[in-house]
Formats: structure tokens, sequence, C-alpha cells
């Protein structure tokens, strides 16, 4: 039954079900009226998602002397409606089509889901109207993309109205919004020697400096982000790679500035150093623990403060004058644009990476002394690359 009444929800006008007639209109009736009347509502309140109480109309008729249910349904707002068992995928999603329910394809799913008014940032309005986007302009031409003057229609960044919206106000040059940064010198809260406050600024700036909540300890590394799994999405679902992004503007900006793939490889290929304990799951977050590997010194901790462990895929390490050295996904970064071009100056790092130059010449400061590279010639000089 509830495959039927979610076929109907997701469908354009909604649908009626009878209870106690048979395919060819034969009145059956049912043996338990109120009581089957009762056990409806019951699974249809506890079986679909999102709720669909008010949707629906459970009534009772008499057809050739027979009681029959009848179930009124009205199309739903907040499409995808699934059944809850199943989540947001294929097997729990149906659409109407013709006599019959079927599965509704996961680009449907999908796109239904981006558009569920309640979830789109892109429907809320701006808090300021006045914005600027010359931070989003650099990085889309360091991509070798140029924001034309219709940018922010192709880019999705006004509501029905012609207003900047949400994602604009996320997306501008200087906005509320922060991210936190905390580096601890020991295994425990209580040591905090680092609290820097990234973002008010575009997101993507802030999301190249650090992904939402990003907490250093000796010994692992903790990042805790708020919302919880996208709704629909379970816990095998979110392991097996399920892409089901939570913003599809967002999402669309930061794929084409390289910062996400949409593949849904991320999580799997996590999952290949590390155990699904990693993750802890919340209503309102996920928290995941990565432990730091214990070939990692304490003194490339302190000199770096944000080394992660031989073991984390993407990033590289080596031996060096009997000393381990191994160096962040943003160091990496940083080796790969000096090995594209030897002549890049830290200027040209600063923006490409998104982080400021003192930054950037932490980031060579590491890849120097771990003799990843060097530099040759005078100060405006060129780099020279001892290994890869």
């Amino acid at each position: 039954m509830e495959k039927e009444v979610v076929a109907f929800l997701n469908y354009h006008e909604g649908g009626v079900i009878f209870i106690g007639v048979d395919n060819q209109g034969i009145a059956l009736g049912v043996a338990d009226l109120d009581g089957d009347m009762l056990k409806i509502k019951d699974r249809l309140k506890n079986n679909i998602l999102p709720s669909c109480m008010g949707l629906f109309d459970i009534s009772a008729i008499e057809r050739d002397g027979k009681n029959i249910i009848k179930i009124t349904l009205a199309s739903g707002p907040e499409k995808p409606y699934y059944i809850k068992q199943y989540g947001m995928v294929p097997k729990g999603c149906y659409i109407r089509l013709g006599t019959a329910a079927e599965p509704m394809p996961l680009p449907m799913i999908d796109d239904l889901f981006a558009k569920r008014t309640r979830n789109s940032i892109s429907k809320i309005k701006s808090p300021q109207q006045q914005l600027n986007f010359e931070q989003l302009k650099i990085y889309y031409e360091a991509k070798g993309n140029t924001l034309n003057k219709q940018f922010a229609t192709n880019l999705e960044l006004l509501t029905e109205n012609g207003d900047y919206n949400y994602v604009a106000f996320l997306m501008t040059d200087s906005n509320s919004v922060s991210i936190k940064f905390a580096k601890y010198k020991g295994v425990s809260r209580s040591a905090l020697i680092e609290s820097p406050d990234f973002g008010y600024e575009s997101l993507v700036k802030a999301t190249k400096q650090m992904l939402d909540k990003f907490e250093l300890f000796r010994d692992r590394i903790e990042i805790t982000a708020s919302g919880g799994l996208p709704h629909g999405l379970s816990k095998e679902e979110f392991f097996e790679g399920y892409s089901v992004p939570r913003n599809k503007e967002i999402m669309r900006i930061f794929k084409d500035l390289g910062l996400v793939e949409q593949l849904g490889t991320g999580v799997p290929t996590i999952l290949e150093s590390y155990g699904k304990e990693c993750f802890k799951f919340s209503d309102n977050f996920i928290r995941m623990t990565f432990p730091i590997s214990n070939q990692v010194t304490d003194q490339a901790v302190e000199n770096t403060g944000d080394v992660v462990g031989g073991q984390t895929g993407g990033q590289t390490g080596g031996q060096t004058g009997g000393q381990i050295a191994s160096i962040t996904t943003k160091q990496r970064e940083v080796f790969e644009l000096i090995l594209a071009n030897p002549k890049i100056s830290r200027k040209e790092l600063s923006v490409k990476l998104g982080i400021n130059e003192s930054a950037v010449q932490k980031h060579l400061k590491v890849l120097i002394e771990t003799k990843i590279i060097e530099r040759v010639g005078t100060f405006k000089g060129y780099w020279n690359i001892i290994r890869e």
C-alpha cells in the first residue's frame, strides 16, 4: 500500500486508492472497517517520508452492500516522497506512470530533492542585496572560465523575484558565515593552542582554507559536520558512496572549481584506510575521527599543525635523514602547482589555492625542509624539484 501511496504523492495530480475492491472493480469489502482505517492511517503516518499528514483523507463508502475504504491523496509539495524502510532510492521512491507505480530513476530523485522548497536555500532571499563577487570571479578565472554578466542567473544565485538568494550571500566577498578550526597540544580539548576563525568571506575561499569544523589533536584529526546525514540517506547508503547533494546550487559551483566530484568515491576511498567506527552519527551532526599514523613525528605535528598520517589517501610521505616526512593535501597542491610551473610566484600560489601568502610560505617551508623542493637563483628565481 505504501508503494501506491508514495507513487500518487509524487504524481502531479495525486490519486485515489480503494481498499476492498478487486482488479475487476467488484466490491469485496473489508472485514474490520474501523480497525483497518486506523491501521492505514498509522502506516501512512509512520512509514512514509517526508510526512504526508494532511495530504490524505480516509473515508468509508458502501458499494453493493459492502464496506470499502477510500484513500484520497493530494500531490505532495515536498517531493520526492519515499518508503521510510528503504530510503530515498529507487527501491523506496515511486512515481505513477499510467496505471502502474514505477521505481523513480535516481536522476529524477536528485532533481526533485534539490527543488524541495523547504530545503532549498536558493529560495531564501539574501539578508543583503549589495553583494560583490570578486573572489568568486578570481577562482573561476583560475580554472579558465570567465563569469559573464548573466552569471547570477546561470549559477542560480537569484530568487524567483530576481533578488539575490542565500546561495549568493554565501558566495559573496563578505558575509557572516564562519568556519571553526582548532589545534590542541595533547589529546584532549583542555590543551587548546590555536583556534583561528575562518570565513566571513566567499564560502569557496573559506572552504579552501578549512572545511566545516576541523580539530587537530596529537593523536587524531576530528571533523564535525553540522546537519547530520542528508534527508533520506541511510548510513548503509552513505558508506556505499551514494551522493546526495544537500544544496545543488553550491554543489554546482564547487564542482566547477574542482572542489568536489559528486561521484560518490570519497567515503569508499576513506574506508580503504579507516574503518566505519571512525564515523559517529547523530540527528544534527556527523563526527569523523581519524587516528594520525604513529609514523608522524611529534615535531612534524608541531611544525605543520595539520599533518595527516601516511595512510591518508591523496597524501605523500618519505624518509629523509632518518626522519619521516609527511605532507598535507594542501602542501601536495602547492607541490603540483610548482611541478606544473617552476617559476610560479608565492602570490600566484596564494590566488590559485585561495589562501593568504603567509600560509603559502608555511607550506613552502615544509616542502623545503622535507627536501621535496628547493629554491634556485635569486629571490624571484624558480623552484627545483628534488623528488616527487
